[in-house]
């Protein structure tokens, strides 16, 4: 992965230097079950366990990976604990984002020194198999952003983590290989807040934004800015609009207890492939209005004359361009236990946006299922 930095701004330290997403944890009410979900519907496989046969006493935890993504799921044991609460507050859901970094103190540091808040402060755990030093800061809602100096350890996942053996084989592979970006919603009003928070924290780098007139409906609409440190790690950050009746990110604030991760958006090579794949193994994916494919050969022109379009109609992916080339997205039905978190697969060949042109189809898609549980 390609590490970015950039220099000090008024006299404050360099900003982070990193080399893209670690891993992602989230805390749900069923670790185990949460595991399967992941590798059977997936194509996860999990590679190591943390719980009290390892010295974790109040909580559990399965790590999962495909491709270069990195998933933790972990539950509460004790219902006094920070997991239970976070569960009770929001249900399942993201609590950590950890990048991967050089030099966990140095960045800590840098990050504190330009206005972040501590959350841990740099530590070293160490096994048989070597050491990782970590930290954290607060970001967005109860979500935390960790950073992981990993170079001088080669354990399964991190010190006090052994080897897991859950196997479920349930189908073909899906070929999920990275994540592509991981998305915030944010309270009304907060959007340009947590845009200048990247900038002056992390030192990112305001990418695109896309006015509510862009991300619109009859019915809704929601601002969004996507911030970045070069190729390493890219964050839309969405909030509502004012609309006729209840957004999409409204719906997500009111069940989640306030902001955090809306959906992450995971790679391939090849999505009619990973999308089959995933159907195959009951993983559900938003229902496309069948008007789209009406339109969008016409809209791609050149770009779009080799596409399968009968298969895409059939699968429901949307298919967008940029001036950098195309790019191919489908989005699950929610996975959280509440209307919340979902995932995006995302096909990209030469394209850097996100499917500006697919908005329509997309949030008219969302506003579907909102409907159907009676909060549009």
């Amino acid at each position: 992965m390609a590490v970015t930095t950039t220099r000090g701004v008024k006299g404050r330290p360099p900003a982070a230097a990193l080399a893209g997403v670690d891993h992602v944890e989230w805390w749900v009410g069923n670790a185990r079950h949460a595991a399967h979900f992941l590798a059977a519907g997936f194509g996860f496989e999990v590679v190591a366990y943390a719980g009290p046969e390892t010295g974790h006493r109040d909580r559990q935890s399965y790590v999962l990976e495909q491709g270069d993504i990195t998933f933790v799921v972990t539950n509460a044991l004790d219902p006094r604990s920070e997991v239970a609460h976070h569960v009770l507050r929001h249900g399942d859901g993201v609590r950590t984002v950890a990048y991967r970094v050089d030099n966990a103190r140095e960045t800590f540091d840098a990050l504190v020194a330009r206005g972040g808040h501590a959350v841990a402060v740099p530590e070293v755990a160490r096994d048989e198999n070597g050491e990782v030093v970590s930290a954290a800061v607060a970001a967005y809602g109860d979500t935390v952003h960790a950073l992981i100096e990993r170079d001088a350890y080669g354990g399964a996942f991190l010190p006090g983590y052994e080897p897991a053996d859950m196997r479920v084989a349930v189908g073909a592979p899906v070929g999920l290989t990275g994540i592509d970006h991981i998305v915030a919603n944010v309270g009304e009003g907060e959007l340009d807040e947590w845009v200048a928070w990247y900038e002056r924290v992390w030192g990112f780098t305001p990418l695109q934004h896309f006015t509510e007139e862009a991300i619109s409906t009859e019915y809704s609409a929601l601002r969004s800015t996507v911030v970045g440190n070069g190729a390493a790690v890219v964050q839309p950050i969405n909030e509502p609009a004012p609309g006729r009746r209840k957004s999409q990110i409204a719906e997500y604030l009111d069940y989640y207890g306030g902001p955090g991760v809306q959906h992450l958006a995971l790679r391939t090579g090849d999505i009619v492939s990973t999308v089959q794949a995933l159907r195959d193994r009951g993983i559900r994916t938003l229902q496309v209005p069948p008007s789209y494919y009406d339109e969008a050969p016409g809209r791609l022109a050149e770009l779009g004359r080799d596409l399968p379009w009968e298969r895409l109609a059939e699968l429901g992916i949307l298919v967008d361009r940029d001036a950098g080339g195309r790019l191919l997205q489908v989005f699950t039905e929610n996975v959280a236990s509440r209307p919340t978190a979902f995932i995006e697969i995302i096909q990209r060949e030469g394209a850097r946006g996100f499917g500006e042109g697919n908005f329509k189809a997309l949030f008219v898609s969302i506003e579907a299922e909102q409907a159907r549980r009676g909060n549009l």
